[in-house]
């Protein structure tokens, strides 16, 4: 589990397929040690505060071995940190990492907070309208840590597992039942008792749990 590239940018305008947005998703590799604080790393940031940043959402991870995967589905190649991750990885995937798992990186040590969203930047940017489903039925979503010491990292650093969540609520289950099984009150209840997720994510299973909703959404 290695940093394969370490990715920042600052929010800026860009235009994609003739939109304007302004977003962070551009974001440039760079090396050498980078400070990583409580809100992300020294240099980066988001374009809309209301659903990208803070202190739940500090870090954006997705993984390397995805690359091919989306080059053959997309026909295309993929540009680095394409989808707008800071950490490239390797041999981290969804289905192998626990909300609330932390790992130490460099001198810094995060923790697992939740999957990553797809939006519509992201569709935006790579061409495909149906790119935010595409990422929800592939599982491949990636994920957020959030930082709990500060410190310096770089690429090249190793992920080295401190703890595991004794609770053992991966990323990919978790998104399996926001996507495609509320209707599993089981499921609901035991990613609901992982006290790293975060309060966004908590507070929709609130909902979904308390709604009674039943039957597939996404």
């Amino acid at each position: 589990m290695i940093i394969d590239t370490l990715s920042i940018g600052l929010p800026k305008k860009e235009v994609f397929n003739g939109r304007e947005f302004i977003t962070g998703i551009c974001k440039t590799p760079v090396s050498g040690l980078l400070r990583l604080g409580k809100t992300g790393f020294e240099g980066d940031g988001v374009g809309d505060p209301r659903y990208h940043g803070g202190p739940n959402k500090a870090v954006c991870v997705y993984s390397r071995e995805h690359y091919s995967y989306w080059e053959e589905v997309l026909g295309i190649g993929m540009p680095m940190a394409a989808f707008g991750e800071n950490l490239t990885v390797t041999d981290l995937r969804e289905e192998e990492v626990c909300v609330g798992d932390i790992f130490g990186i460099g001198t810094a040590v995060v923790q697992v907070s939740q999957p990553r969203q797809p939006c519509a930047t992201l569709a935006a940017r790579l061409g495909r309208e149906d790119m935010v489903q595409l990422v929800k039925d592939s599982g491949r979503t990636g994920f957020y840590l959030r930082v709990l010491e500060e410190g310096m990292v770089e690429q090249g650093n190793a992920l080295v597992l401190r703890e595991r969540d004794a609770r053992g609520v991966t990323v990919s289950f978790t998104n399996r039942v926001r996507y495609h099984e509320r209707d599993n009150r089981e499921g609901i209840e035991k990613i609901l008792s992982v006290p790293a997720l975060s309060e966004s994510w908590h507070r929709f299973f609130l909902e979904v749990r308390e709604r009674g909703r039943g039957g597939h959404g996404s």
